[in-house]
């Protein structure tokens, strides 16, 4: 099968190949033929060497299942997959945190090849039916949609409250959106021309980083992946307000512990969120979530795909692996 292959230690680190093996559905898995696959920051960021990563990326996608062997009924189901792979007998998986198995594999980021490819297998169990009104360019927004769907989750948002989301790139967008819902008073820290443009059409306001009140927001989510958000982030956020993390940071960075200590400041990290309910939004087209996507490109063109979702003009790339 064809598949976008990352090897950081080889002279052409990464490419799209043609002679990797359909892979093979292990008991209770199913192998999925993949229709459509976005492109995350993670992706990019697995590029730049964030984590050593050897293997197909890409962990967004919507697909069908094509062989299940202890499930036959639904072969032919269009699917969205949760990207976490539980050994389901560790502490963790039997405490119902399988997100956090201390065994854990991540679809296209750490011990499993991913949705850049024509085909990938998953647990039936990480597989959610997509409903039928749901179409292909809005399914591939399942996993950030789920993502951002995790803040919620996590924290109380109150339509009192003033919330400030610090970056509004790919995540970022999708996070202001779930967040409008709630009824809060919302802004968006937006660097650029576009990604201002984005948040207007949905009616969303964007601030630039100097108008950002220091200590006035209720909560801040951080999800711009950069060291200096996370400090606007800090300096936004009121005392006993909330900090929300949803980056991933390369390294470490800085952080003044004792004034997070002083102002007591609840401080939550959040990482994957509930599938279901990104795919019960979807399906009652509450978000308007493909107007998002700048490029589109087949599976041939795939690597040319990740080159563009780098450009700081695009916001959303997906790939057609059909």
């Amino acid at each position: 099968m064809k598949a976008v292959w990352l090897e950081p230690t080889a002279s052409t680190p990464l490419r799209l190949r043609t002679d990797l093996p359909i892979p093979v559905p292990g008991t209770g898995e199913a192998l999925v033929r993949v229709r459509m696959a976005g492109v995350c920051s993670t992706d990019l960021a697995l590029l730049n060497g964030y984590y050593p990563f050897t293997g197909v990326l890409g962990h967004e996608f919507v697909g069908e299942i094509a062989a299940a062997a202890d499930a036959p009924e639904r072969i032919g189901e269009r699917v969205v997959g949760s990207i976490n792979l539980s050994c389901g007998q560790c502490r963790e998986c039997r405490a119902c945190r399988p997100s956090h198995c201390l065994e854990r594999r991540v679809l296209g980021i750490k011990g499993h090849n991913g949705a850049f490819a024509e085909y990938l297998c998953l647990p039936l169990t990480n597989l959610h039916r997509v409903p039928e009104q749901v179409t292909d360019s809005c399914a591939v927004f399942a996993e950030p949609l789920a993502a951002a769907l995790e803040v919620p989750e996590r924290v109380h948002i109150n339509p009192s409250d003033r919330v400030l989301i610090v970056g509004a790139g790919r995540l970022g967008q999708v996070i202001a959106r779930v967040v409008a819902l709630t009824g809060a008073a919302l802004a968006v820290v937006a660097r650029h021309a576009h990604q201002r443009q984005r948040l207007a059409k949905a009616g969303i306001a964007s601030l630039d980083e100097q108008q950002v009140e220091p200590a006035s927001y209720d909560l801040v989510i951080e999800a711009s992946g950069a060291p200096s958000g996370f400090q606007l982030a800090r300096t936004a956020v009121r005392p006993r307000g909330t900090l929300c993390l949803k980056s991933t940071y390369r390294g470490a960075i800085p952080v003044e512990l004792s004034a997070l200590v002083v102002d007591e400041i609840q401080l939550i990290g959040s990482r994957c969120g509930p599938f279901p309910a990104a795919l019960r939004l979807l399906a009652d087209q509450r978000l308007a979530l493909p107007p998002l996507i700048d490029v589109r490109e087949p599976l041939d063109n795939a690597v040319q795909a990740l080159r563009r979702a780098a450009e700081p003009d695009v916001l959303k790339a997906v790939i057609d692996c059909t």
